[in-house]
């Protein structure tokens, strides 16, 4: 976190993608800020904030905004009322918890929470349907809440330095997610994953199992055992592979070969 007494650069950038260096002072920021109403993209990070000024609000054009690593306990009000924000970086700040009104932002894609506080997942979370990626990492959460499916757009899911002590059995029912991040929990076995459908890649790394978590033959695996599982995983499929070509050939033969069912052959006949 910022020490809320320094001089930080921070950086803005217009429709045009031009960028703008600002200094923030002792954690406040320039006023001039708020007159450049079509700002696209906002860098707040490390600015020693403690909170954020309700100017913030008439910046309805911003689709990033980066404040982590302040010293926010709260996310500001101003912030919720921003319709178009797609990219929110709420990183290692003193968050314990997201307001209602968090809701609103039904554009948001990607959010980072790491480094936070949380010891329950946010409900405001769940009315965002459109949410693609979430990065939850490092925090207090236990468990997750069974109307998790809610959040159909879901695709990536970064839960790893928690502390969960068994594998939540509603990411069962999230088949869409790609990407689950669940490095350094208490998670002593894993269910077979091989049901969910879309997943590319499960981190288990840190977690006291004995061996990997049975998923997908699609699936990249991080934790330990994983090299050797996949190289073994690799080598049967290939083995499978050459079984079938083998099979493929055969049937390919005896469709060539002459059957001798008693007809008469074409030159024989009369």
């Amino acid at each position: 976190m910022g020490s809320g007494g320094s001089t930080c650069l921070i950086s803005a950038e217009g429709p045009a993608g031009v960028e703008q260096r600002l200094e923030a002072r002792r954690g406040r920021l320039p006023p001039a800020l708020w007159a450049q109403r079509g700002l696209r993209k906002l860098y707040l990070s490390g600015a020693g904030l403690r909170d954020v000024p309700a100017e913030l609000a008439s910046l309805r054009h911003l689709r990033t905004l980066a404040l982590d690593g302040n010293e926010l306990m709260e996310v500001p009000e101003a912030l919720c009322q921003l319709p178009c924000l797609a990219y929110l970086y709420l990183g290692r700040n003193g968050l314990q918890g997201l307001p209602p009104a968090f809701g609103r932002l039904q554009s948001l894609r990607c959010l980072w929470l790491e480094g936070n506080f949380m010891g329950r997942f946010p409900a405001a979370l769940l009315g965002l349907p459109g949410l693609r990626s979430l990065q939850l990492g490092d925090n207090r959460l236990a468990r997750l809440p069974s109307s998790l499916p809610r959040m159909a757009g879901l695709q990536g899911l970064w839960l790893y330095g928690n502390r969960f002590q068994h594998f939540p059995p509603v990411l069962l029912r999230m088949a869409q997610l790609r990407v689950l991040d669940l490095d350094r929990n208490r998670i002593a076995r894993f269910p077979d994953l091989r049901g969910l459908a879309g997943l590319c890649l499960l981190s288990y790394d840190h977690n006291p199992v004995p061996q990997p978590p049975r998923v997908a033959d699609t699936v990249r695996l991080v934790g330990s055992g994983a090299v050797e599982y996949m190289e073994e995983r690799e080598e049967r499929l290939r083995e499978q592979q050459r079984l079938e070509e083998e099979e493929e050939e055969e049937e390919e033969g005896a469709g060539r070969m002459p059957r001798d069912d008693g007809s008469p052959l074409l030159e024989d006949a009369p």
